[in-house]
């Protein structure tokens, strides 16, 4: 299950086109449960995680290589 939640998020539709037309301070939170599948692979010098789950979404996250390094210690520390 896939969850987005837009912040400040203004878009314009125009003959096909779509146009940002919103403030600068807009955000976005985004949630993925029941991960069935994930994947870590090289991303220039960043480490690319890739997380699927069972109904077809699909998350890409590019960390740096010292946000791997504490997130791993945060799993173990678990």
């Amino acid at each position: 299950m896939l969850t987005l939640d837009l912040s400040d998020f203004m878009v314009e539709l125009d003959e096909g086109t779509v146009k940002h037309v919103g403030t600068k301070t807009k955000g976005a939170t985004v949630k993925l449960y029941h991960v069935t599948e994930t994947e870590a692979r090289e991303f220039g010098d960043q480490v690319k995680l890739v997380f699927d789950d069972g109904e077809g979404n699909h998350v890409e996250v590019a960390l740096d290589p010292d946000q791997v390094e504490s997130l791993l210690a945060d799993a173990e520390a678990l």
